[in-house]
């Protein structure tokens, strides 16, 4: 149940969370095969140190450390731009050419957080001459805004990259480029400042957007402007007007190249959800009018297609259209979408929802007793609308499909619903292609066919075991007639969109282990991975799911005969009419390398060109090495472009051969570089942290080789050295679990004062810091975890760098749990701390997992809880995995993590297990942040905790002195003066008032 789930394996990352709810992230160009080297297992990846001890990271440090936001490589590849933020403060934007000895811009932009709406961070023109970027307040100004209460104000820069020449746009709130046409630039600017003692709203509710030709001339103001949007070609830009009182609203189009503009439409109502065609010159929006009579909304979607044409379309939609259903109305919650081919608009139906009637009795009180949705307090979810005279019942029905806190939680989501329908211009009326049962349908390309869904037979079922079953469908787009391809999937293999081939005309599927290929036409399927030579579930998934696949379909060809495919290690061709299937990679099972994610491909391409080479990125199972591979996809074979000790991740420019890349370890940051075809003539772009030099830093990684109490599988954990690391000495470490974390091997822990137990701040504070990976037996989660972690830190204590005296272990939900459970079967640790810990996995089983408004249960059963049942049909199964039942076995100081409005593990998880402790005379310590949810989102809390957590690291595991909270604990009367008194720790511009008691 963490904030951030475990990091699974790096293989296909996409499957993992299909089906399943997580409680709770050099190069060669040679052609030879990569191997895995074994001598690399157990080596430091950086040199031990033999300079003078350097300074560990102070505060100030984790603050200003600094990282790279939204990185852009031009079309061409030759330039990349950025933002180069610390942690907290003022941040700047960097735009450089990508050629050797290349300059680079630097532009101050303030402080970029959270907050300031849809302002847009960085873009790059798509004729790559232009590039844009938002500037924010300072800190200190964002700080006086807050203060005053008043809305932060942004302002937009370009920079023209042939000259330099840079200008503003004050009062900016977002930009669009004109697709590739990209000299024009939209700006949309912030509403002026409300006139002090002003009388009356202002009549014009949208906002004012300039349209300016960069090359010259002066900018085209439009006003009241409600949504406005380019078309792909950069040839027109339409809009909607938006005017408080409707009086000339409409929508407009601008011609750009000539300026003429054109009313499109015009009526006294609201227009939105306007739209483009993806492909072509079809416009579409929804124009709505407020029916007193029914006290409802009605819609009407208007379309425009071929406007460049001699002669374009133009149609109407309302609920008077042919072939409307009985019952039914448009509906403005769902963006209509026209057909590439502007033959077909497909738009939203909706049922009538006239408004409740007005009452006359007086409403409810607020205030800390009224109801409201969340957690914390045994759950709450708010009763619906009401006043004096009406009850405020929650109705829990046996029958239900779903529990009432569900549907609470996607009660907005339940009330836009809507049913999705085509208009064919060919055939002019209304065809409904989903209704209630069938409600999640994709349209494949060709617009002749689609692919849809049935859950609801399985639906309450899939409340309680978590098994989302469904039935899956091909539609006829033409008239919504369906034919049933298969029953009960529990996962027909990804996202519907990726099972469509490129042509439209079939489907893949996957069901029990094999893919199947359907034929929209015939209607038959056949099994294409009948007799190959591989397997196609993941035999590695420790779950209680049968046969799970490995991934969704690594794509199609591009005549739609050929189906792409993986194992855990390859990738395999296999044709939907039959023939022998090609293991197009080869190596990948042999050598233990992961054929994981494609990079570099059109995102324009309608399948894969087998005539063109697949770059494939890749990852070395057992060395934790990563890289790229260019793959045969038609004969087979591969070539390597990289295979590094590091993490790498891959981009390429949409029209040129420039590969920019990050690589990264565990003491080296992700700087970004770039090189020609093939990864030839690498050059570094970026240099984020040269400071990182002054400072105590890891001395390297290593891996940790152990097995596994319950299993005789080979595991691994990360083991990152303490800065001055010394070979013979030993340190105390900090050992900190998920389930699969070794994989982080090469991750580097950007510093910083929010992350709780953050590796590079331990590591320079002097601690080894193990995160080993854990294997689960059916029925057994927590017993699994101490098979697995106390072998792992056993190995690491063997490798001779590990103090055994000095050992910690922390985790947080899921790992909070396991950290909570291994304290109660084994002495190895010398203290512990629990975020947010599920300690009785009786009560945890049937409570509401608030967040999402679900049971437990379906987790336990088919997620990460691991039972094959219920606790009421293996009782014994879920005791002797409750820490609670041997809370008197634990014997070390103890501190919880636990928040009262936790809606993934219910704070009275957290709160009986601190009293259980304190009434058996235990070390236990319960630190609380009022009103946070699973993890901390308040960075005052984030920091709070993080210096917590390390002053109480510091004193067990090097004997620094406890402070006061520490030793007695805080009185009520004196928590606002201790909190004031500690805020010096986490913020260095805060003077101490007087000494902090230790």
């Amino acid at each position: 149940m963490p904030l951030v789930p475990s990091l699974l394996r790096r293989s296909f990352p996409a499957l993992r969370g299909l089906g399943a709810t997580v409680l709770m992230t050099l190069p060669a160009a040679v052609s030879a095969q990569p191997t895995v080297p074994t001598a690399a297992r157990g080596a430091a990846t950086a040199a031990q140190a033999t300079t003078a001890p350097k300074r560990p990271l102070t505060m100030e440090d984790l603050l200003s450390w600094r990282g790279i936001r939204t990185p852009a490589l031009s079309n061409d590849g030759r330039w990349m731009a950025y933002v180069l933020a610390p942690n907290e403060g003022d941040a700047e934007f960097v735009v450089r050419g990508t050629a050797a000895g290349a300059t680079e811009t630097r532009v101050a932009i303030g402080e970029p957080a959270a907050g300031f709406g849809g302002a847009s961070g960085v873009a790059i023109s798509g004729n790559n001459r232009w590039v844009a970027y938002t500037v924010y307040p300072t800190a200190e100004e964002a700080r006086k805004a807050r203060r005053d209460r008043k809305t932060p104000v942004t302002k937009v820069g370009v920079i023209d990259l042939t000259t330099g020449a840079k200008r503003e746009f004050e009062r900016a709130r977002s930009f669009r480029f004109a697709g590739d046409r990209s000299d024009v630039l939209a700006v949309q600017l912030m509403p002026p400042d409300a006139p002090a003692g002003g009388n009356g709203a202002p009549a014009v509710s949208g906002s004012t957007v300039l349209l300016v030709d960069l090359t010259g001339g002066a900018p085209v103001t439009l006003v009241g402007v409600g949504e406005f949007a380019f078309d792909a070609a950069g040839r027109y830009l339409a809009w909607t007007v938006d005017q408080r009182d409707q009086l000339g609203n409409g929508v407009q189009l601008r011609e750009l190249s000539t300026g003429v503009v054109r009313a499109l439409d015009g009526a006294k109502a609201q227009y939105r959800r306007l739209a483009w065609a993806d492909t072509g010159d079809a416009l579409a929006v929804i124009r709505s009018v407020a029916d007193s009579a029914a006290r409802d909304t009605a819609s009407t979607i208007l379309g425009w297609a071929r406007l460049t044409s001699r002669t374009p379309v133009t149609l109407s939609i309302d609920d008077q259209s042919a072939g409307m259903p009985a019952g039914l109305m448009v509906s403005a919650d769902r963006m209509p979408k026209w057909s590439d081919a502007q033959g077909t608009i497909y738009f939203g139906l909706r049922e009538p929802r006239p408004a409740p009637p007005a009452s006359t009795a007086p409403p409810v009180g607020g205030g800390a007793s009224a109801p409201a949705p969340g957690a914390g307090a045994g759950g709450q979810i708010a009763p619906a609308r009401q006043d004096e005279d009406t009850p405020s019942l929650i109705l829990w029905h046996w029958k239900d499909p779903r529990l009432q806190s569900a549907q609470q939680v996607t009660e907005a989501q339940d009330r836009s619903f809507s049913y999705l329908a085509a208009w064919h211009i060919a055939t002019p009326k209304v065809v409904r292609l989903s209704d209630a049962t069938v409600r999640d349908v994709v349209i494949a390309d060709g617009d002749r066919w689609a692919l849809g869904a049935d859950f609801t037979p399985y639906e309450r079922q899939a409340s309680v075991d978590g098994r989302a079953l469904r039935d899956l469908y091909a539609i006829d787009a033409t008239t919504g007639e369906r034919t049933l391809i298969a029953k009960g999937l529990q996962n027909p293999g990804g996202p519907y969109r990726s099972l469509l081939a490129p042509d439209g005309q079939r489907a893949a599927w996957y069901d029990d282990g094999h893919w199947h290929v359907h034929e929209f036409a015939t209607r038959q399927s056949r099994r294409v991975t009948e007799g190959v030579a591989a397997t196609f579930w993941d035999d590695e998934d420790d779950h209680n799911v049968v046969k799970p696949p490995v991934a969704p379909p690594f794509g199609w060809s591009r005549d739609s005969r050929q189906l792409f495919v993986r194992d855990n290690w390859d990738l395999w061709r296999v044709g939907v009419a039959g023939g022998p299937a090609l293991n197009v990679t080869g190596n990948g099972k042999a050598q233990g390398i992961r054929y994981q994610m494609r990079v570099g491909a059109d995102p324009k391409e309608k399948g894969i060109d087998l005539t063109k080479p697949l770059f494939v990125e890749t990852y070395g199972e057992r060395t934790k090495r990563e890289g790229l591979m260019q793959v045969d996809a038609q004969r087979g074979g591969t070539r390597v472009l990289a295979w590094e000790d590091a993490k790498v991740d891959f981009r390429r420019a949409r029209d040129a051969e420039i590969w920019a890349f990050t690589r990264q370890t565990f003491v080296r940051f992700p700087d970004w570089y770039v090189a020609d075809a093939g990864l030839a003539n690498e050059r570094r772009l970026t240099d984020a942290n040269p400071q990182q030099a002054e400072v105590a830093w890891s001395a390297g990684a290593r891996l940790i080789d152990y097995t596994c109490e319950n299993s005789d599988t080979p595991m691994q954990g990360a083991l990152f050295l303490p800065a001055g690391y010394e070979e013979g000495k030993r340190y105390p470490t900090l050992t900190y679990i998920y389930e699969l974390l070794s994989q982080g091997l090469h991750a580097y822990a950007q510093p910083n004062a929010t992350r709780y137990a953050n590796p590079s701040v331990y590591t320079s504070r002097g601690y080894a810091y193990f995160m080993p990976d854990i294997r689960y037996q059916l029925d057994e989660p927590g017993r699994s975890a101490v098979w697995c972690v106390v072998p792992a830190v056993k190995a690491a204590i063997a490798a001779g760098i590990v103090d055994s005296t000095n050992v910690a272990l922390q985790g947080h939900s899921w790992g909070g749990y396991q950290t909570s459970f291994i304290t109660t079967q084994t002495n190895l640790f010398k203290t512990a701390i629990a975020g947010a810990p599920l300690t009785d996995m009786v009560s945890m089983f049937s409570s509401v997992y608030w967040n999402s408004g679900n049971t437990n249960q379906g987790i336990f059963i088919s997620s990460q809880g691991r039972f094959r049942s219920s606790y009421a049909r293996n009782p014994d199964a879920y005791l002797r995995n409750s820490p609670n039942r041997f809370a008197q076995n634990v014997n070390i100081p103890f501190m919880i993590l636990h928040n009262d409005r936790d809606g993934a593990v219910d704070f009275n998880q957290g709160i009986t297990h601190y009293n259980t402790l304190r009434e058996l005379g235990k070390e236990v310590v319960l630190l609380e942040y009022v009103g946070e949810n699973h993890g901390l989102a308040r960075p005052a809390n984030q920091k709070d905790y993080a210096m917590r957590m390390q002053e109480w690291f510091d004193h067990f595991l090097q004997g620094k002195p406890a402070p006061q909270w520490m030793q007695e604990g805080v009185p009520r009367l004196r928590m606002e003066e201790h909190l004031r008194e500690r805020r010096p720790l986490v913020d260095p511009k805060v003077a101490p008032k007087k000494p902090i008691a230790m």
